[in-house]
């Protein structure tokens, strides 16, 4: 009944930016009692774990290889979730899926398995 639509993926340059987004939507659902978070996968390895935000906003996490590239933000009165990307590196290439939980904190969500909501993803490229 929550949907999740990703936007933003594209074709960009080495040490480029690109700032993905993700809209929320979905009978009695409250946008602000969900953990966001974004995950990514590339071709040939398991989806792993690159931000979350907890549902103030106040919090953050990111897997260690983003770190200072990479900034979750999120804008309850819009439903939505950001994912703004620099310095990128082919490294950075895969599929980004965004995802919502009503139980995770953000100390957790890395290692969480299962998630009440995925969108379809969408595609980004870092050339050489």
């Amino acid at each position: 009944q929550v949907q999740l639509v990703e936007s933003g993926g594209g074709l960009v340059q080495a040490g480029g930016s690109l700032r993905l987004s993700c809209a929320a939507s979905g009978r009695t659902f409250t946008f602000s009692n969900y953990l966001m978070g974004w995950f990514r996968q590339a071709p040939g390895k398991e989806r792993e774990f690159v931000a979350a935000i907890s549902r103030s906003g106040g919090l953050t996490d990111y897997t260690d290889s983003v770190k200072g590239r990479f900034t979750i933000s999120r804008d309850n009165a819009k439903n939505t979730v950001y994912l703004q990307m620099s310095s990128l590196k082919p490294e950075d290439t895969a599929v980004y899926y965004c995802a919502g939980d009503r139980a995770s904190l953000v100390a957790t969500m890395k290692r969480a398995h299962v998630l009440d909501y995925w969108g379809q993803g969408t595609q980004v490229t870092v050339s050489s």
